[in-house]
This record gives C-alpha cells, structure tokens and sequence, in this order.
C-alpha cells in the first residue's frame, strides 16, 4: 500500500497567525509532520511526503505545488493498488490510532475530523475521487457511494483532532508528548485554565 502524507511547505498554518509569525509556522509545521511520520513508522508503514516547498524531515520527499485535490486525485489514478493519505497536522496521532485507520477491510476508510474535513482516508477501490472543499467528509462518504464502494468511518479523537488555530493548541499540549508538544513548550506555550476552560497563553 502507498502512504502519502501532504503538507504545505510554503506558508503553512496561516490561521496560527495571530501567535505564530511565519518562520514559526513553518517550524511548527515540520514539528506537526515528525510526530505524524513517528506514529505511521512506529506502527510498520513507511510514508513518504509530498510537499508544496522543501520541508526537513526523515522521509521521501517530493516537491509538488498542486493544490490538495488535484495531488490526491491524480495520486489515487497513477497509484497501482491500494493508497493511504494521511494529513501533515496530527500530532495527536499514534500507532494505535493508524492501525485503526488500516483496520477495516472496506474499499474506503474515512477518518472525520472535528470540523467536517476528512484527516485522513485508505482507498482500495479505483472510482473513488476526493474533494476536500467544504464539509468534505460529508462529500467524501457521497463521493465513495456513487463509485460503488464499501465504505467505513473510524471514530478516532487522535485522528479527528487536526490543529488549525490558536484555540487547538490546547489539545496538543493535553495529550501529546511528541516533537509538537516539546515545540509549543519551548516556544513559550502554556496552557491556562479559565472558568472552567482550558485554552493557551505564550509566557
């Protein structure tokens, strides 16, 4: 099976603005990318990544500036056999949560994420097409259905959680000890409880 993690390399994270400036985001990108490539490595698969701009990490890596859909569609039609797409920014991963992942025998395996996109996917059938504009996981299951596929959904909070903006921060600093959390740390990041909720401050 083919494992494909994509990342955005050129200005990645541009929501984490506000408390990130650009060379953070970058690092913090790369941060989110080493603890993804650990969890798939640790639980027997060997990912390789395709980057909009050159990235530093311990993987293959091609340099490609399509757009998501267009990468993941043309991936899915040059792809002999089965392909796995896993996103860059999933600290929270870990090798039980991939095996999740590659558990069902389905022609497609969904991974949801908390806001309506699809974190990640395992294809095993050639008329399956992704569009990841919008609640995708919602187009994806359509997509999946209209192909005549088998389709299975993995209920996975690790998987689901993808970090986007400053209020995510929060979970990468509750559940994860990786190379994310130790980023955030470093860079002064700390969490702060404030009636009742749990958000982070930069000291």
């Amino acid at each position: 099976m083919r494992l494909v993690v994509p990342v955005s390399g050129s200005d990645p994270k541009t929501r984490l603005s506000p408390v990130l400036t650009p060379e953070e985001r970058r690092e913090f990108t790369e941060s989110m990318l080493a603890d993804v490539l650990g969890a798939l490595d640790a639980a027997g698969h060997s990912p390789e990544v395709v980057s909009t701009a050159p990235v530093d990490c311990d993987a293959p890596v091609t340099v490609d500036d399509r757009g998501l859909d267009a990468l993941v569609n043309d991936l899915l039609v040059e792809t002999d056999g089965a392909l796995a797409v896993v996103m860059a920014d999933l600290p929270l991963l870990t090798p039980a949560a991939v095996r999740q992942l590659f558990d069902p025998d389905e022609d497609v395996v969904l991974a949801p994420g908390l806001g309506g996109g699809t974190n990640a996917f395992v294809c095993r059938h050639p008329g399956f097409r992704v569009d990841y504009h919008g609640a995708s996981i919602r187009d994806h299951r359509r997509l999946a259905s209209e192909a005549g596929a088998s389709v299975a959904e993995v209920d996975s909070r690790r998987l689901a959680t993808d970090i986007d903006e400053a209020a995510d921060l929060a979970e990468v600093l509750l559940h994860s000890d990786g190379a994310t959390d130790d980023w955030l740390r470093d860079a002064g990041f700390e969490l702060v409880v404030d009636d009742g909720r749990v958000t982070v401050d930069r000291a």
